[in-house]
């Protein structure tokens, strides 16, 4: 596959022209995205608080640039790039295009903008209807947006399927008809129909064989060229981002953790969450040694996201609390995963059976908090700084007050990580298109140890 990335400057910012705000004359912005959060209620007969699936996400994307967005799964990418395209609604926030919102568009507004954006979904076996021909599929936005006559409609088709490497004559097949492949190039032509501007990519290759992916990813940058067009690429797999995005924004729990240039955040990872992913992907040779960065747990809920940084729970590079720092590694892992267990048990939705259980005086499905401290703990001999407040965690947790038995350990060995949420700083004073989520970067936190700025070499 030949390289079709161009070299692009930009960054993504908290807000409208706070830190990492683009440092260029931004004439060259398609679409700019400010402060933008999606939030999904709670319906449910107990209530409860909202999913935060994008949390505050603001960036800049570029005219004829494609844009990586990476991260694990649920953690918000494809909401994102719904909302974008106003499948999703927007709980907050600008989508800003031409000087207008587009999270306030109705009526007629509404239907130009969903005629200027389109969308590719992942799976290319769901996203099409198996009861309409292919030249019906691809022919159905036209119709929508009443463009032209029926038969230009028809030869808008017939051009559109040759030119994603189909033939004339699939018109009338239907798409069980169709390999995988040749399901996602029907998938592009529809997306193309209506002669959009910005596409969303959500992982277009991710349900293909690896070959098929190198025709596709080929096809879609040879489109890009031709027409102009310019992408969300939503993906999983690095090696596919690295080779079709200009940059990239790394995504944790609803939040942009890291934005740059695609080969320098690459080469040079600001973000301990950048690094751990980078150092996941695999290498063709099995006996290459790796310094792999593996994450303790999985991601907190985005309904009960962590008061500082939402990386916080998993982080290599936390931050410890003054006073602290002759406690060994082991030592530490072993008290932030106690924190976890708290956590855990504060989190839990019951169910109603459950409910019904803890009212009469049964015994519940919680996490044992007494057996828990007795694996985390039993061989290590801590201070009595460290000691109280977890007996007294314990004690609070063992009342039935999660929340207590949280906010003690806290207190008493929490730190900024914990209480701040940090914000997306520039990182880098000679490439103002870079910035990082993390207090690590701040004078009184840097440390060279416990961030690797140099990340997993190419």
């Amino acid at each position: 596959m030949s390289d079709g990335r161009r070299p692009s400057t930009g960054t993504a910012s908290d807000s409208a022209g706070g830190p990492g705000t683009d440092g260029g004359d931004g004439d060259d912005v398609l679409l700019s995205v400010r402060g933008l959060k999606t939030h999904y209620e709670e319906r449910s007969l107990f209530g409860g608080d909202p999913v935060r699936a994008v949390d505050g996400v603001s960036f800049d994307v570029r005219e004829g640039e494609t844009l990586g967005l990476v991260g694990e799964s649920g953690c918000g990418k494809t909401t994102l790039g719904r909302t974008l395209v106003r499948l999703e609604e927007a709980t907050d926030g600008d989508v800003v295009v031409d000087d207008t919102d587009v999270t306030s568009l109705a009526g007629d507004d509404l239907k130009r903008w969903r005629r200027d954006a389109q969308i590719v979904f992942q799976d290319p076996e769901s996203s099409l209807n198996d009861r309409l021909t292919v030249g019906e599929i691809v022919r159905e936005p036209l119709d929508v947006h009443d463009w032209k006559t029926p038969e230009a409609r028809r030869q808008r088709v017939r051009d559109l399927l040759e030119r994603v490497g189909l033939r004339e004559e699939h018109y009338y097949r239907y798409p069980h008809q169709f390999s995988g492949g040749q399901r996602q190039r029907v998938g592009i032509a529809r997306a193309l129909a209506v002669e959009p501007d910005f596409v969303v990519l959500d992982e277009p290759v991710s349900a293909l064989d690896v070959s098929v992916q190198a025709q596709i990813l080929n096809l879609l940058m040879d489109l890009q060229e031709d027409l102009g067009l310019t992408y969300l690429f939503i993906a999983h797999d690095l090696s596919v981002v690295r080779h079709i995005c200009d940059r990239v924004a790394v995504m944790y729990l609803g939040k942009i953790m890291e934005f740059g240039p695609t080969e320098r955040l690459f080469t040079e990872p600001q973000n301990p969450y950048t690094r751990s992913l980078l150092s996941a992907v695999p290498t063709p040779d099995p006996t290459v040694e790796r310094d792999r960065t593996v994450l303790r747990g999985t991601p907190p809920s985005p309904r009960d996201p962590p008061d500082g940084c939402v990386f916080s729970t998993r982080c290599p590079a936390k931050i410890r609390p003054d006073g602290f720092e002759e406690l060994s590694e082991g030592d530490w892992e072993a008290i932030e995963v106690f924190r976890e267990v708290l956590r855990e048990r504060s989190r839990t939705d019951p169910s109603l059976s459950e409910r019904a259980r803890e009212l009469l005086g049964f015994e519940t499905r919680l996490p044992d908090i007494d057996e828990a401290a007795d694996e985390l703990f039993a061989d290590r001999s801590f201070s009595s700084d460290v000691r109280q407040p977890i007996r007294r965690s314990i004690e609070a947790a063992n009342d039935g007050d999660e929340d207590r038995a949280s906010e003690i350990v806290a207190v008493t060995l929490g730190s900024v990580c914990d209480r701040e949420r940090p914000s997306l700083l520039a990182t880098d004073q000679a490439d103002g298109a870079r910035s990082s989520r993390c207090h690590r970067h701040r004078e009184e936190h840097a440390d060279p140890d416990a961030v690797d700025r140099r990340g997993p070499r190419p």
